[in-house]
């Protein structure tokens, strides 16, 4: 709607209980703040996206506020928004306990049955300062332009510097504001709206504004919905989600270890993690022949210099290992030579294009290898194989003519999508990443090259029929790129494999071909990971599936367990008859019981469990058991040889 009067979003949405903000001329605003005639207005709802953020802001305010009643000596820090929640930083004198986390929601919850009212104030730089003498965090921010991080903006974003107010009582002679905060807001009318569907979840200590060099403050984490069964189907989540840990099940299915002599972030494969790593591997080194790529192999290690000429260093030298530094036995007198980690691969393929001349009839040029790359993540950001400091990438670059550019980013794209649906994932998005425009100094290449670039994978990425999201700001230094944005069992988002434009680095390695006039002409790269690395992607499957791996890719396939002892060998005959089909399996020869067998396969998540006894022994038969507890009794073994690898070639979901 489009105001005719000066008015507010309290007096237009009245009969609207579920409007908590407006959206004015499309910015966010409170429902009590004055819109001058011919706005653009429309009601944002508690439950809307934007509704969400609103009111996690709001109840992080309310926690603040808690903490301050119960700690007055306690400074604030910043309290932002976040995916399903929110947090708040304070410098405390002692990090907060799980009993201090109760205590804080019984204050919480007090505050919010008051209902006291947000109210912002428009204050100048110097009021703020005099206002929040005893915050000395809440001064820094105070003439920030914007804030320099999407944290800080909550707090000094806007175009004016305002406060709000707690008020208790509002409207009547005795109304007194109760505390205050720098912030720029909205907020929610009272905090009554805040209700019962938030919860303080956890506590940890975070730097000031995100750098080791600043006080080391305590965060705490909270999450907050519009209703309590809202907030108890997210903690559902929360569990299911503990469950299928992949770090948890790695260790119950003894996949892969992580050890202090080796360093964070460094992954060690054990034997039954390393058959679905093969598996992943021999799939996608097969699809990749098939889709018209060479493997290729680099090293490790290279003199520093090749990532000057590529442009990563300085633009990527943050999270590269640092240099190491030898001397060449067969010239001792000449300086040390700098080598580096590899980082990337993509340099080095250029080297490979580069070894000989390459005419227009060679084009595209596709070129994959399984290629280890070390990257210095930061110890905060290391989690398990889905953030690692050493990954293996199935990593391609593709040389095209630029006409063959749309075309080539088309065909990645079909790949990579259909590499995802083998594997289970068949709920995606792309993302388009482009340029930050902001910061010229962090990109390289000229506006024209980025512009066609852009569009060019747009048009690719909304001819592909799925939902196309913008990420601004979130391209590579050298050119945009698209990557799918896949969904797990239970909804999460991962980012999967990327398909990135460059037309940066065959420009610094001047790579040519031959084009058909007989001139020399530069080709277009385009970087692609299908799986983006194999650590994340079996990190991600290990979570979508539980554990609970479809047969093709299960560590062991089928795990036969005879009722006794005397029918050992008569399991061993059935799963050599497997073996030889190319099935893994094996005989549970332990001393265990037969009920813990079956307990021990259960745990284990085998997707077949071949059951014999006398009867089966003596009809040439097994039981299937399936991982569902479902038994099928009396099936011949050849025939149930063959359900089984037939269930293995066609990738049945069992």
């Amino acid at each position: 709607m489009v105001t005719t009067t000066p008015t507010t979003g309290a007096e237009l949405f009245a009969e609207r209980k579920d409007v908590v903000v407006a959206r004015v001329d499309g910015e966010l605003w409170d429902l009590d703040r004055e819109i001058p005639a011919g706005a653009t207005v429309e009601g944002v709802t508690i439950d809307s996206e934007d509704g969400l953020t609103v009111l996690r802001h709001s109840a992080a305010h309310v926690l603040a506020q808690a903490v301050q009643q119960v700690n007055p000596d306690a400074k604030l820090g910043i309290g932002p928004p976040v995916r399903d929640g929110f947090y708040y930083d304070f410098d405390v004198a002692t990090p907060f306990t799980p009993e201090d986390l109760k205590a804080l929601d019984k204050a919480m919850s007090r505050i919010i049955r008051e209902g006291q009212t947000f109210r912002r104030r428009v204050v100048t730089e110097d009021e703020a300062r005099a206002e929040l003498a005893d915050e000395p965090y809440k001064l820094e921010l105070i003439g920030l332009k914007g804030g320099s991080s999407d944290e800080e903006s909550v707090e000094v974003g806007g175009a004016e510097l305002t406060i709000y107010d707690n008020v208790r009582g509002a409207g009547r002679e005795s109304e007194t504001v109760v505390w205050k905060d720098l912030c720029r807001g909205p907020h929610l009318p009272s905090t009554r709206l805040v209700g019962q569907g938030v919860q303080l979840m956890r506590s940890a200590a975070a730097y000031w504004r995100g750098d080791q060099k600043n006080a080391q403050l305590q965060r705490v984490y909270g999450t907050a919905w519009p209703s309590k069964d809202e907030l108890k189907a997210y903690l559902e989540r929360l569990a299911e989600a503990e469950r299928r840990d992949h770090r948890k099940i790695g260790v119950e299915q003894d996949l892969f270890s992580f050890h202090s002599s080796i360093g964070s972030g460094l992954p060690l494969i054990h034997p039954r993690g390393g058959v679905i790593k093969r598996v992943m591997e021999d799939y996608v080194r097969q699809r990749h022949i098939e889709e018209g790529f060479s493997y290729v192999g680099t090293p490790h290690i290279t003199k520093e210099d090749l990532f000057y000429t590529s442009g990563h260093l300085p633009y990527y030298g943050d999270t590269m290992f640092p240099a190491m530094e030898f001397h060449d036995d067969e010239h001792p007198d000449a300086p040390a030579q700098k080598y580096r980690l590899k980082a990337m691969n993509c340099p080095m393929h250029n080297l490979i294009y580069s070894s000989r001349g390459r005419s227009y009839r060679e084009l595209p040029i596709r070129l994959f290898e399984f290629g280890t790359v070390y990257r210095y993540e930061k110890g905060g950001v290391v989690q398990g194989l889905t953030r690692v400091r050493g990954l293996t990438q199935d990593d391609s670059h593709s040389y095209v003519m630029p006409e063959q550019a749309a075309d080539e980013v088309k065909h990645l794209l079909n790949f990579m999508l259909s590499v995802l649906r083998d594997f289970g994932l068949n709920d995606f998005y792309l993302e388009l990443s482009t340029r930050d425009d902001s910061k010229p100094d962090k990109f390289v290449g000229s506006d024209e090259d980025w512009a066609s670039a852009t569009a060019l994978l747009e048009k690719v990425g909304r001819e592909s029929g799925l939902d196309l999201v913008p990420d601004p700001g979130g391209a590579a230094f050298y050119g945009p790129k698209i990557s799918v944005q896949a969904k797990d069992a239970l909804g999460r988002t991962w980012q999967m494999g990327t398909v990135q434009y460059d037309f940066n680095q065959p420009a610094r390695f001047g790579l040519e071909y031959t084009a058909p006039d007989g001139t020399r002409q530069q080709p277009v790269m385009i970087h692609s990971a299908k799986f983006g690395s194999i650590e994340r992607f079996m990190g991600v499957l290990i979570e979508h599936y539980a554990g609970s791996f479809p047969a093709w890719l299960a560590p062991v396939q089928v795990l036969a367990v005879p009722v006794a002892e005397a029918f050992d060998g008569y399991l061993k005959d059935v799963v050599a008859k497997l073996t030889a089909r190319g099935i893994r399996a094996e005989v549970d020869l332990s001393d265990d019981r037969f009920a813990k067998k079956i307990r021990n396969a259960s745990k284990e998540k085998v997707p077949f469990v071949l059951i014999a006894g006398g009867e089966d022994a003596e009809a040439g038969a097994v039981s299937f058991r399936y991982r569902d507890g479902r038994q099928e009794n009396g099936v011949p073994v050849d025939e149930a040889v063959e359900r089984i690898v037939a269930a293995v070639r066609d990738r049945v979901q069992v």
